[in-house]
């Protein structure tokens, strides 16, 4: 049975448990990758609705920090039920606003957000100082208290799911949230902002407000009663907020963000598996991934059997509507992104790389490109170098286990690597010799809530999930008394 296409969608702001129209009354496009066209009108959120859901926010938090971790807790299991309940409905809004297949948006995307929502529910009782053994005659202990009021800024890529790694661990922790979701893909938050009321979260603890980021989101990152910002997005606007959380009141931030991950690929690998395993961990959300295995290391000798065995994978996907079951590979996100990959892989047959795939756009609507493989890459190329945010690999020849190392560590990012090998020895001296917030051996892709996710360098500061999350969402007090 074909997915069923919702017949209404929220399009206000959530702001103190009101859905309301923009103050400006501005309304910006929501559009459809796979066709060009647009879904929908959306109130367009600003400078003056930030400070009235911050407003809100703050009075929230002055009751939501005092509710005990067993209501939270409940609280976060409904949202989860609810999530659940709607899975399919919500798994057609990320299809929509997103262009992912449908298919994997619900078991991968909806399915992850029960997951983080019920992980962090099982958190929320368990925020626990210590009691710290002084001198005599002093009783020390320390407590961990919620930061505050939480502006939250998430990409375009993962809509549902990176609203989940954001507002679970926040509300888990007593913080109260005001959040913008990215302009190409408002719909889904604004879905779960409905289910956020129906679940009985107090007025005002989540504010949604969908808008541009040089508006609602500069809002939010130089707002001076915003206590924390969290971003998932680009290298280039994280050091933006970074400057702004900096210069207005030193917030707390959570930064996740770029990356150009190394995948290598050693020669005892057995290589079927190692090709579909490359091919998912580049191809996989169209390529839209910060971790993305975007500089494919190969070993020297077996090269040239790897690159054709690539080729054929590729070639095999099935490029089209992601509403239809079959489908593996969607169109980008919006025309922006299409440009600017097909604009790399221009560059890439001009530096001299091999185009041995794809390489050109899909169809006559929408924004689809071609699953691309290039052979022959060198180091300093720009599809080599710098984040494609698209489906183009980048398959690359070495010779050594030292060489590799250095050259996977000669970028600025430092979110993800991938080693595939069969050799202990080398799956550890490669783990342990690359710079990166996650290594995976033998496997990619591999995320649950209890994995901590961030990266080095510039790939970000602070991590997401696991119990690590919960100190960048906690302030943490010592208290000393004389007895």
């Amino acid at each position: 049975m074909a997915p069923v296409i919702p017949s209404r969608f929220q399009t206000k702001l959530l702001i103190d448990g009101e859905w309301v129209n923009s103050v400006s009354g501005k309304t910006f496009p929501t559009v459809n990758p796979a066709t060009g066209e647009t879904i929908i009108e959306v109130q367009e959120a600003d400078k003056a609705d930030v400070d009235k859901a911050v407003i809100a926010a703050r009075r929230a938090f002055k009751t939501w920090k005092e509710v005990d971790g067993a209501t939270r807790s409940r609280l976060l299991n409904r949202l989860a039920d609810l999530v659940h309940h709607h899975r399919e409905e919500l798994a057609v809004l990320e299809c929509l606003d997103n262009g992912k297949p449908f298919t994997v948006a619900l078991k991968d995307d909806v399915a992850g957000v029960v997951n983080m929502l019920r992980y962090f529910a099982g958190w929320a009782d368990k925020l626990e100082g210590k009691q710290i053994p002084y001198n005599e005659g002093y009783l020390c202990y320390t407590r961990r208290e919620p930061i505050g009021v939480c502006g939250q800024i998430i990409p375009w890529n993962f809509p549902i799911l990176m609203l989940a790694w954001k507002i679970a661990p926040a509300l888990a922790a007593g913080n109260t949230i005001v959040l913008k979701p990215a302009e190409q893909t408002p719909l889904s938050a604004l879905r779960i902002g409905e289910l956020i009321i129906e679940a009985g979260f107090p007025k005002g603890v989540v504010n949604i407000l969908p808008g541009y980021g040089p508006t609602a989101g500069a809002a939010i990152s130089n707002h001076l009663d915003v206590d924390k910002v969290a971003f998932t997005g680009s290298t280039e606007v994280g050091k933006i907020i970074m400057e702004a959380a900096a210069k207005s009141n030193l917030k707390r931030i959570t930064l996740e963000l770029g990356g150009k991950s190394p995948l290598i690929v050693c020669k005892d690998a057995d290589l079927d598996e190692a090709v579909e395993l490359a091919h998912s961990a580049l191809f996989y959300n169209m390529a839209q991934c910060c971790c993305a295995g975007s500089r494919l290391f190969v070993e020297e000798s077996i090269y040239e059997k790897f690159v054709e065995k690539a080729v054929q994978r590729a070639s095999k996907s099935i490029v089209g509507d992601p509403l239809h079951e079959a489908t593996h590979h969607g169109p980008q996100v919006d025309q922006e992104q299409f440009d600017k990959i097909l604009g790399y892989i221009q560059s890439g047959i001009e530096e001299g790389a091999q185009l041995l795939c794809g390489g050109r756009r899909f169809g006559d609507r929408g924004f689809f490109i071609e699953p691309t493989v290039f052979s022959n890459v060198a180091d300093h190329m720009k599809i080599a170098r710098e984040e494609i945010f698209g489906p183009v690999q980048s398959i690359i020849k070495f010779k050594t286990i030292e060489e590799v190392i250095e050259r996977g560590n000669a970028t600025p990012y430092g979110l993800a690597a991938g080693v595939i090998t069969k050799d202990l020895s080398t799956a550890i001296k490669l783990s342990n010799g690359l710079r990166a917030g996650t290594v995976w051996v033998n496997c990619y892709n591999v995320f649950a809530p209890q994995l901590p996710f961030g990266g080095f360098k510039q790939s970000g500061i602070g991590r997401e999930m696991g119990e690590y999350v919960l100190s960048n969402y906690t302030e943490l007090k010592t208290v000393t008394i004389k007895l």
